[in-house]
């Protein structure tokens, strides 16, 4: 039967480029389409990734009281979302939550702090964090979050043992003036630039659910290709309340799975994140997305709460994956729990 997807799954395996034909015939797939597509995407995924899931953990070092205006951010200026706010942790604090996450599986810690740019005073307590982090995991790998970069701050962080610098494009640089304007587009694309040229793993993703169209989607992710981003992380909108984008609910989990596939078959060579927002938009669907894509962040977010990190690496085990650099642990089931409700008992039914 003629499978388009497992045709273009082919060009990319060829070391194709997917075309803007290919990247719409994706994004518009319908849901009869939706498992051929997965699987199609699956090809990509295994090819250059096996079964190995890379599991990442968030530590922020500093939360809120942010001075830029980023419409989809419960950190940004002027907002209303009743958020955890708080100046610098101290390195030692640090290290114990970055530890938190290593010891459940994690291999890379991404370090976060929220601002418009770290001053150089910032750059060097980050590099104190990560020789303390290093000296006690030293096969961990660092990812620093610190906003847009100044000339030399990429190369001062690359020899305190960074290893790689996140910096999201977020959307395409035509709809970057409707969710921000105290900063530009360019100033995130050269900030990338830096961290590349400084020899770090550059890690910038997107964005979704703001209302972008499909083409502007496209833009987006064939700008991260082009900018060879090593890191795509895909997070999908959480519409805090009190910031501009409060109540916007306009993805699907279908749409969801589209917009990973399509990452996927764009980048196959590129690690694929699902991130911040994936609990609530892909929902039940979590494990079929690690169909095609390969990492995730275990457990809470910045200023959000994720799924359980035990829930985490069951959906990975259970989903037949293995988290990276981790060793296969037993099977654990729990047991039978005896039912005390509904018929023959007072207690309302399970329903």
């Amino acid at each position: 039967m003629f499978n388009k997807f497992e045709i273009i799954a082919a060009q990319q395996l060829n070391d194709g480029t997917l075309t803007r034909t290919d990247a719409l015939t994706i994004l518009r797939s319908n849901d009869d389409e939706l498992m051929e597509l997965i699987a199609a995407g699956s090809r990509l995924r295994r090819a250059h990734f096996g079964n190995m899931v890379k599991v990442n953990y968030l530590v922020n070092l500093k939360s809120g009281l942010c001075p830029e205006d980023c419409h989809y951010c419960s950190q940004r200026l002027g907002s209303a979302a009743q958020i955890l706010k708080y100046s610098w942790l101290k390195p030692e604090e640090a290290v114990e939550q970055a530890t938190v996450g290593i010891r459940a599986g994690a291999s890379r810690v991404c370090l976060v702090a929220s601002g418009k740019g770290p001053s150089n005073h910032d750059v060097a307590r980050v590099a104190d964090m990560v020789d303390r982090l290093k000296e006690e995991h030293p096969q961990v790998e660092v990812c620093a979050c610190l906003g847009i970069l100044k000339e030399g701050q990429a190369e001062k962080l690359q020899a305190a043992g960074v290893d790689a610098y996140n910096h999201n494009l977020n959307t395409s640089e035509s709809r970057y003036a409707d969710i921000c304007t105290t900063h530009e587009y360019e100033d995130r694309v050269r900030t990338v630039g830096h961290a590349k040229d400084a020899g770090l793993s550059p890690c910038s993703g997107l964005i979704v659910g703001m209302g972008e169209s499909d083409d502007e989607l496209i833009d987006a992710v064939f700008a991260l290709r082009d900018l060879g981003s090593e890191s795509i992380p895909v997070n999908f909108l959480m519409p805090f309340d009190g910031t501009p984008l409060e109540g916007t609910w306009l993805l699907t989990p279908g749409a969801c799975l589209r917009i990973l596939a399509l990452v996927r078959f764009a980048c196959p060579r590129t690690e694929l994140r699902m991130a911040g927002g994936r609990e609530m938009h892909l929902r039940s669907l979590q494990p079929l997305a690690l169909q095609v894509a390969n990492s995730l962040f275990l457990g809470d977010y910045l200023t959000s709460e994720g799924q359980e990190a035990q829930a985490d690496l069951a959906m990975i085990a259970d989903a037949g994956f293995q988290v990276l650099g981790a060793t296969p642990s037993a099977d654990h089931h729990s047991g039978v729990t005896l039912r005390q409700r509904g018929a023959g008992t007072h207690v309302a039914p399970n329903a």
